[in-house]
């Protein structure tokens, strides 16, 4: 099962326009501190239980514009499991303006583009699922 999550996870750093990304499980096993910000809760194929997936950022840890653009997105994070799109939506392109090669606030904000139109079931829990490796 790690082998086979530690894959689709090197697959979805493209995905996400992301560096690395590491599990829940792994975060959980850090022993010091580390730059991360949570990425999406995903569910891989053959499993029920989503998994926290997060970004290793500690190459940016001295940058500046780091902090407000990860409180934007966290606001967007925020707002989207809110299902309020919209909101989402400015919150990423937010993120985007103080860092536009972000590539998870450019995933988000299409995603909100997406469920804007075509909203989900009301019995959605937020997670997203993975279809490729």
């Amino acid at each position: 099962d790690s082998v086979n999550l530690a894959s689709l996870l090197e697959g979805a750093t493209k995905q996400y326009g992301a560096r690395i990304l590491l599990s829940e499980m792994t975060v959980r096993a850090l022993k010091q501190p580390a730059t991360l910000r949570e990425l999406d809760l995903i569910r891989v194929k053959g499993k029920a239980r989503p998994v926290a997936v997060y970004e290793s950022l500690g190459y940016r840890a001295q940058d500046p514009s780091l902090k407000p653009m990860l409180q934007l997105f966290g606001a967007g994070i925020a707002a989207y499991r809110a299902r309020d799109w919209k909101a989402a939506a400015r919150a990423f392109e937010g993120a985007l303006e103080i860092d536009p090669a972000d590539g998870p606030s450019r995933v988000y904000s299409e995603r909100c583009g997406l469920l804007t139109m075509t909203p989900p079931s009301a019995d959605w829990d937020g997670v997203w699922t993975l279809t490729e490796k």
